[in-house]
C-alpha cells in the first residue's frame, strides 16, 4: 500500500511517501480502506518526537489518528461490520506505528463506528479526534449543562469548531476567542459572543459580557489568553485544557487536562448529531498523500480554520 511515513524523530520534511506492507487484520480487528484522514497538530508533535516519552513508537511509523473509510475485510471473531460498510474512527493505538496517513489501516472493531451519512467522506474523516476531544472536554471533564456559559479559547480551530456546536446542542452559551478574521465563522457555527485575542485583554472582554463569570473555560490555544481569562471562572467552575497539563489555577475551581481516548459510543452520538444537522465540519483544505508534509506544516502553525484532511 501507499503510505506517508517517517523512520526517525525530527523535522517534518523528512516524511516520505512510498510503498509499505499492507496490514492484515488480526483477531478482533477490521481492515479499513482509508478515504479521508484528518490532520491534527498532534500528528506533527508525533513526528518531532514530542510524545516519545508518553507513547512508544516503532519505525517505520505512519502518522495519523483520524479516519473515515470503507471496511475491506474482517479478522477472526470481528463481526460488527461487513465488507463495504462506511465507518469512521479515532485510531490511536498503544504504540505509534500504523497510522491513518495510508491507503489501509487495521483497527480493533471496538474503535469503529458507522460514519455520518449527511456529510462528505472527507468531512467524516476529520471528525473523530476533534469531536471526541471536544465531547470529552465539555461533558466528561467540564460537566457542561444547559444554561451555563463556556469560554472557548482557540474556538476557530478543529476542536473549537466542534466544541462550539456541541455546547450549543445542549443549550449552553458560547463565547469564542480567535482572531477577528474568524469571528463570522464562529458566529456561523453558533457562538453567541466573539472576542479577538489580538486586540483585547481576553479577561476584560469576558467580564464585559459575563460580569458574574463563566462556568467553564475550554483551553484549545497557545499564547496569553488563558492567563488573561482564567480568573473569570466562577467559584466551583471548571477549567479544561488540551494544551497545558499544569497551569496555575485557583483552589476553588476544578482543573482537568484532557488527552482524548478512543470511544465508539461517543462516536455514535457524534454521528447522530451530525446527521441531525447539529454538527458540521468545514473542510478548508484537502491534500493528497504526497503532500503530507505540507499538511503537517500548515496544521503545526495552529492558525488554521476548520479542518485539513488527507485523502489517500
Amino acid at each position: 500500500m501507499k503510505a506517508a511515513y517517517f523512520e526517525k524523530f525530527g523535522e517534518l520534511d523528512q516524511i516520505k511517501t512510498g510503498e509499505l506492507e499492507r496490514p492484515e487484520p488480526k483477531e478482533g480487528e477490521v481492515l479499513v480502506r482509508v478515504k479521508s484522514a484528518g490532520v491534527n497538530p498532534v500528528d506533527a508533535f508525533v513526528v518531532r518526537g514530542m510524545l516519545k516519552d508518553a507513547i512508544p513508537t516503532e519505525f517505520s511509523a505512519i502518522p495519523g489518528w483520524d479516519l473515515a473509510g470503507v471496511v475491506e475485510s474482517n479478522g477472526h471473531s470481528a463481526s460488527r461490520f461487513n465488507e463495504g460498510d462506511e465507518v469512521y474512527a479515532y485510531a490511536r493505538r498503544p504504540t505509534i506505528q500504523h497510522g491513518t496517513f495510508a491507503e489501509y489501516v487495521s483497527l480493533p472493531e471496538s474503535y469503529l463506528a458507522d460514519r455520518p451519512q449527511k456529510v462528505s467522506m472527507d468531512a467524516a474523516g476529520g471528525i473523530p479526534l476533534v469531536g471526541l476531544t471536544a465531547y470529552q472536554s465539555l461533558f466528561d471533564a467540564g460537566n457542561l449543562k444547559e444554561g451555563q456559559t463556556v469560554l472557548i479559547l482557540g474556538a476557530s480551530g478543529g476542536v473549537g469548531t466542534l466544541a462550539i456546536q456541541l455546547a450549543k446542542s445542549v443549550g449552553a452559551k458560547v463565547i469564542g476567542v480567535a482572531s477577528e478574521k474568524n469571528h463570522s465563522y464562529m458566529k456561523e457555527l453558533g457562538a453567541d459572543e466573539t472576542i479577538d485575542y489580538s486586540d483585547d485583554d481576553v479577561g476584560d472582554a469576558v467580564r464585559e459580557i459575563e460580569p458574574d463569570g463563566v462556568d467553564l473555560i475550554l483551553h484549545c490555544s497557545r499564547g496569553d489568553s488563558l492567563d488573561q481569562s482564567k480568573d473569570t471562572i466562577k467559584e466551583g467552575g471548571h477549567l479544561v485544557s488540551i494544551t497545558n497539563s499544569s497551569p496555575e489555577v485557583r483552589d476553588d475551581i476544578k482543573f482537568e487536562y484532557v488527552f482524548v481516548e478512543p470511544n465508539a459510543v461517543q462516536l455514535e452520538k457524534l454521528r447522530e448529531l451530525t446527521d441531525a444537522g447539529k454538527i458540521k465540519l468545514p473542510v478548508t483544505k484537502s491534500y493528497p498523500l504526497e503532500d503530507a508534509v505540507k499538511a503537517l506544516q500548515e496544521i503545526e502553525s495552529l492558525h488554521t480554520k476548520g479542518k485539513l484532511v488527507i485523502t489517500p
